[in-house]
């Protein structure tokens, strides 16, 4: 029985030894990171080979569903939305399936969940949240490894590009530089917001930096903010009492506590609370 167990016990520590040796992965995976005008895409997928079989009508049939590579799924991830074949898309993250047609027409799906290995063993054509049909072009040359490249970059846009085989196919995207640079631009023109001009007061309060400044700087934010919320009248407030302006930090206090009250915020109302007993309103 003793010698059972060492045997046992042996055959343990072995495939434990083994575990921990690493070995290449018949298809690698890969991750492919490039900025389009203004926007991140990443493609994270797997790159299997062709090792002498025919692939694109063989190994993958006409008509299948292929997973755009190998192993789980193909994603694809957009920082911001953009338009794919003229289809809007929302940013995030997709896989990519491809619907091979036949020799030179294929439909590229980007499909809104990503948890899938392989083709999802339901297809629920709801999940498409853009499909863009391709002419598949023939190679004068065989590629054994599958990439995935975005190429043709533009500032608005590129492709996507599939090359396996002697097949290429690219799908045209377009990315939004345009409403966000024009949107930038029209923000810096017209100067600071009030978001900016409150926080940088805040700071300058916290900070015990300048507070002559900090008060211009409240002042000019709550000038810009049509209905100024309570926890924002109560930084006022505390900018006013820090510069010396007790009188008006009090009025501000005491509308800040208002406020508060009508929003069920009993904690701001024991704040201004506190504040005009120490500044002698209360």
């Amino acid at each position: 029985m003793k010698k059972l167990l060492l045997m046992f016990a042996m055959v343990a520590m072995t495939f434990a030894t083994y575990a921990q040796i690493q070995t290449p992965q018949a298809s690698p995976s890969a991750k492919l990171e490039q900025k389009v005008g203004l926007t991140d895409v990443t493609v994270e997928y797997s790159r299997p080979g062709v090792k002498g079989r025919t692939i694109f009508g063989g190994l993958e049939p006409w008509g299948s569903i292929w997973r755009t590579g190998a192993n789980k799924n193909t994603t694809i991830t957009f920082s911001d939305d953009v338009t794919i074949a003229g289809q809007d898309v929302k940013a995030g993250s997709y896989a990519i399936f491809t619907r091979l047609n036949s020799a030179t027409d294929w439909d590229v799906m980007f499909y809104d969940d990503t948890n899938n290995w392989g083709a999802p063993a339901e297809w629920d054509e709801s999940k498409v949240v853009a499909t863009a049909k391709v002419k598949v072009e023939e190679l004068p040359f065989n590629v054994e490894t599958f990439a995935i490249d975005i190429n043709n970059i533009k500032s608005d846009g590129a492709h996507l590009e599939l090359i396996w085989e002697k097949s290429y196919a690219a799908v045209p995207f377009t990315v939004p530089t345009d409403k966000k640079v024009t949107s930038a631009i029209d923000k810096a023109m017209n100067g600071p917001s009030a978001e900016d001009y409150y926080a940088s007061a805040v700071y300058y309060l916290n900070e015990g930096k300048d507070i002559n400044q900090a008060k211009k700087w409240i002042d000019k934010a709550m000038s810009m903010v049509e209905n100024p919320r309570y926890w924002q009248m109560r930084q006022q407030s505390l900018i006013y009492a820090a510069a010396g302006d007790k009188k008006g930090a009090i009025a501000l206090a005491k509308k800040s506590m208002e406020a508060a009250k009508e929003a069920g915020n009993q904690q701001y109302v024991k704040f201004n609370e506190a504040s005009l007993k120490e500044w002698g309103a209360m």
